[in-house]
């Protein structure tokens, strides 16, 4: 009993020391690497350049980034993490549904009605329009 309680938590701890080692091993090597001089310390201009799908940049490093990209992407992954949630519950429904009868779903109609008001929400304040 003892033996098998330290087994699982030797398994752990074998664990637990990879996950320490490995990152902290591969940051000693990058930094004694780096100091021996067989990675460059100052890096030429092509190194330093800017890549843009193989094409020469037209504006600098600094411009100002359009907010919409980033609130449109921001919507789709809180629009598309749905499906994570709505995929099983459809997949499992007929099981679940001799087991809990109604609550799931209603429980499933809440969950989508707060979706649909979060995107009538954006919808109206003009967050889905690109104009």
């Amino acid at each position: 009993m003892l033996d098998d309680y330290f087994r699982q938590y030797g398994l752990i701890a074998v664990f637990l020391g990879l996950a320490v080692a490995v990152p902290s091993g591969m940051l000693v090597t990058s930094y004694v690497l780096s100091k021996v001089g067989v990675r460059p310390q100052k890096p030429d201009a092509i190194k330093r350049a800017i890549y843009e799908c193989g094409f020469e940049t037209l504006s600098g490093t600094w411009n100002r980034f359009n907010f919409r990209f980033y609130s449109i992407a921001l919507m789709f992954v809180i629009f598309d993490v749905e499906v994570v949630f709505i995929f099983p519950w459809a997949a499992s429904f007929g099981v679940l549904s001799s087991q809990f009868g109604a609550f799931i779903l209603v429980e499933m109609a809440v969950f989508i009605a707060i979706l649909l008001v979060g995107w009538l929400y954006a919808w109206r304040k003009g967050a889905l329009e690109w104009s």
